[in-house]
């Protein structure tokens, strides 16, 4: 006589939770400390992240549905681990809390306390915790909402069963509103009225204001999330930032969470979409066509050079450009790897582009998470002017080639050929000039200034975190700032020299299996800074493991990795299974130490045996 009952499923590997701790405390909870005892019978769902990352700002989106699908049995914490010296600050935490639109708990831990307890070695990294405080499974970088939805949905049904599930309101509070006219305004544009438009962020809204920058002429947009195209008041954006102004008047707007180019007829305010579908660029979609069969990547600033509308590609770490004539969109310069190289467009690297200006013969970028200033020739080669890369910040001025800056969201080119840099995180306004090659401060005390605009003699700032528009005159002397120079906050790995075994671990999530329909579905890209600490390991590879060969010379620096994997949903009867990629991009600062370990596992999906 057969068994007609199934197979049981097989156990799924668990690991205690380490406790929730963070120096800064809790937000987003009516003032209420937790601790995972309270929350014990939901399933807890920790999102690493810090403000800074423009990866980490995509899964906050990617997250929202399945918050509100599965409010009652699922408690989102954000875990706020800084990078910069700046997201150290709690106020700081509390403004992108509000900015970004968090509507869920989220836990300040500027000493990365809990990060450390829980071994994360990516921004963004979400652990997901069963109703019993266990820790089942753990994802690094973007994408994995589906495969978070369905292990949630499992375990809704695995503890209802056993009676350890907790059903009810979670512990959200929302902060109440504050009565300010802008809210979080990421650019500026001065129009030829002597009117200023701001991109008032987190309002998703546009904003017309007389010349003295503080009255309201106008607002474009609902002010509620959407995506619709229409007249002034009925058109809606979704976190939009970039302003630039057309050849035939009009405004060009980088729409950023809508991943979309939207035009503004400022006569009329009719709104209507240039480029973009409205999806988040992936990797192996098209990188080139008509503007709105081509999907983009939080396009964060937009300025008109050549003939072109160039775009700050933030989220895919590159340069794009929109021709207003064709219609056309494509990459420009980028290879999507992140981090600070020069050379020809299609050889360098950037790390979150978020702003642009147009000056003549270059254009300039200014890459935030390298803390970089860049340009770009006419013949299309990347340079750097002030910057050496992803973990080295601060607030120093002199010759550019020691000069720091920390996370500059802006720059604006000046009549004398010098540009201004918003300096977002050191709250100053910076100059750079060509001539002398040395670096000043202009002003400071300014709060997360992310634009500025020429006005006259003037300087017209974006002080996004006092909600302003602050005007400065431009002053024949520097203002003098103490030197300080950052590392990033996060502790160097140490690892072995010599042979290195690097795992980057991927299990295809409950009912999906690896796509090879069209060959390997994973990817391996191993690099490092300096490119001397790597003897062995380096380049292209299919196979999600390598074995480096670290070089004892050099004490330590930067493993970049970047890995991709592929995985469709399996079963016999579904005849078009959706397939979903998994990517992340680590970069790893790491120690060569005598008897350290010899193995160094990154966690793309699953748990590391």
């Amino acid at each position: 006589m057969s068994d007609s009952n199934p197979a049981p499923a097989p156990r799924r590997a668990r690991v205690r939770a380490p406790e929730l701790v963070g120096k800064g405390g809790w937000l987003n909870t009516g003032d209420r400390q937790y601790t995972l005892a309270d929350l014990r019978g939901r399933i807890v769902v920790l999102d690493f992240w810090t403000f800074c990352c423009i990866n980490c700002l995509h899964v906050l989106d990617e997250l929202r549905e399945l918050e509100e699908k599965h409010r009652d049995t699922v408690v989102i914490i954000g875990v706020h681990s800084p990078k910069f010296v700046h997201e150290a600050e709690h106020g700081a935490v509390a403004d992108a809390v509000e900015r970004y639109g968090v509507e869920h708990p989220v836990l300040d831990d500027p000493e990365l306390a809990t990060w450390k307890q829980y071994a994360v070695r990516a921004w963004p990294t979400l652990v997901v915790i069963d109703p019993e405080g266990y820790v089942v499974a753990q994802h690094a970088g973007e994408g994995h909402a589906h495969a978070i939805e369905r292990l949630v949905a499992e375990l809704e049904a695995e503890h209802a069963a056993k009676g350890t599930l907790r059903r009810g309101e979670g512990p959200y509070v929302a902060p109440e509103p504050e009565p300010t006219t802008l809210r979080f305004p990421g650019k500026a544009l001065l129009l030829p009225s002597g009117n200023f438009l701001v991109s008032d962020t987190t309002r998703h809204q546009l904003v017309e204001l007389a010349a003295d920058g503080e009255s309201v002429v106008r607002r474009i947009g609902t002010g509620v999330r959407g995506f619709a195209d229409g007249a002034g008041g009925a058109a809606s954006f979704n976190e939009p930032q970039g302003l630039a102004l057309l050849d035939d008047g009009a405004v060009v707007v980088a729409d950023t969470v809508n991943h979309a180019l939207r035009r503004l007829d400022l006569g009329s305010g009719e709104v209507t979409t240039l480029a973009g579908t409205g999806r988040q660029w992936m990797r192996g979609e098209p990188t080139a066509g008509a503007g709105r069969e081509v999907s983009l990547s939080s396009p964060w600033d937009v300025a008109l050079w050549q003939g072109r509308v160039w775009i700050a590609m933030a989220g895919v770490h590159q340069l794009w450009a929109f021709d207003p004539v064709s219609g056309e969109v494509g990459v420009t310069a980028g290879t999507t790897n992140e981090g600070l190289v020069d050379g020809p467009g299609g050889e360098a690297w950037f790390a979150q582009p978020s702003g642009l200006a147009a000056a003549g013969e270059r254009l300039w970028v200014a890459d935030s998470e390298t803390s970089a200033l860049r340009w770009v020739d006419r013949e299309g080669v990347v340079h750097t002017a002030v910057g050496t890369g992803l973990f080295d910040f601060g607030h120093r001025d002199g010759a550019a080639g020691q000069a720091l800056l920390q996370h500059p969201l802006g720059v604006t080119a000046l009549p004398d050929g010098s540009v201004a840099v918003s300096d977002t995180y050191n709250h100053a306004l910076r100059r750079y000039d060509p001539a002398s090659g040395e670096v000043s401060t202009v002003a400071t005390d300014l709060r997360e200034p992310s634009d500025a605009v020429l006005v006259g003699d003037d300087i017209v700032v974006v002080e996004s975190a006092r909600h302003r528009l602050t005007r400065l005159r431009l002053p024949e002397e520097a203002v003098r700032v103490e030197a300080v120079a950052h590392r990033t906050r996060r502790a160097a790995t140490d690892v072995a020299p010599g042979a290195l075994r690097l795992d980057v671990v991927f299990q295809a999530p409950a009912g999906q299996k690896l796509d090879t329909r069209y060959g390997p579905s994973t990817r391996l890209l191993v690099s490092s800074t300096p490119p001397e600490l790597l003897l062995g390991g380096a380049g292209a590879g299919t196979d999600l493991f390598r074995d480096l060969e670290l070089n004892p010379g050099v004490p330590e620096g930067v493993l970049h990795v970047s890995a991709t994997a592929a995985s469709c949903d399996d079963g016999p009867g579904n005849q078009y299974p959706a397939c979903h990629v998994h990517q992340q991009d680590w970069g790893v600062p790491v120690r060569l130490a005598e008897g350290a370990a010899d193995r160094l596992p990154l966690v793309l999906a699953g748990m590391d045996a």
